[in-house]
């Protein structure tokens, strides 16, 4: 018996972080400074690791505490912006559960990840906003350039960000993708990649109100570098202040390695082994 409780003291003092907030500097940041810092916002973009619990956790409570501080509107790249009239359905209270509606295609893991959110503004009836292209257009413009935007039919042009899409294709996180998939990236696929950002950045601003924050949870990829979502949102508006969180996985999580530092200006550092949500 001895012997068992001072195996289980020994696993207890163990220092296994799980995750470590850091600045765009690598200084360790706490959660509670951390939003102190970003209550002081307009536009949030909060960059996940899709299937990392540790993020989803986190954007709860972000959302919980910042709600005590100002006046929220939240939106995801997880939902289209056709999704919008069967979103706001549900967050009115109309349907009691937001897969009743057929038109809408959630992801496989939104039950644990997002529902969450969503159920949130929902009780506090915050405003929820789908932003991400259709994703029928983007696969059109991944085969055929934003040449296949061309024959949109006019109706339809309202998902999307005004055209033509500005495009850099120079921008380093689309460069990087040639490096990460150098057998499968063409232009045409940033292009794709592009009108995604360029279409989140357009439906935050267009949803955006004086005096609110809103905080906008996206792919860690489509913000990170101040590139992505936050370039597009520059271009239509820079007179607002934006902040960006992005999250990156290590063997250790501390300290920061000096390749994720100036990624953002929070970086969440998630232990790689983390448990995947799916």
């Amino acid at each position: 018996v001895m012997c068992f409780f001072i195996m289980a003291m020994s696993v207890c003092a163990q220092d296994l972080p799980a995750y470590q907030i850091y600045s765009d500097q690598g200084k360790r940041v706490s959660f509670a400074k951390m939003v102190r810092k970003l209550a002081s916002k307009e536009i949030i973009l909060f960059g996940e690791i899709h299937d990392n619990p540790i993020d989803h956790w986190l954007q709860l409570e972000l959302v919980k505490a910042l709600h005590e501080k100002r006046d929220l509107i939240l939106g995801a790249e997880m939902f289209e912006s056709e999704d919008q009239e069967a979103l706001n359905s549900y967050l009115r209270g109309d349907t009691k559960q937001i897969n009743q509606d057929a038109s809408i295609d959630l992801w496989p893991n939104y039950a644990t990840d997002y529902a969450p959110l969503v159920d949130f503004a929902q009780r506090n009836g915050l405003p929820f906003v789908a932003t991400n292209v259709p994703d029928r257009f983007a696969k059109e413009v991944y085969f055929s350039g934003f040449t296949a935007l061309d024959s949109v039919q006019s109706d339809d042009l309202k998902y999307m960000a005004p055209l033509p899409i500005l495009f850099d294709k120079q921008l380093k996180t689309y460069q990087d993708i040639f490096e990460l998939w150098p057998d499968h990236a063409t232009d045409e696929l940033i292009m794709a990649q592009a009108l995604r950002d360029a279409t989140m950045a357009h439906f935050i601003l267009t949803n955006y109100q004086t005096y609110h924050l809103f905080l906008h949870i996206n792919g860690t990829y489509h913000s990170e570098w101040y590139e992505g979502i936050l370039w597009y949102l520059l271009q239509y508006r820079d007179d607002l202040t934006y902040t960006t969180i992005a999250t990156v996985e290590q063997a250790s999580v501390r300290p920061l390695s000096d390749e994720f530092k100036g990624v953002a200006d929070f970086i969440i550092c998630v232990d790689e082994e983390m448990t995947e949500t799916h």
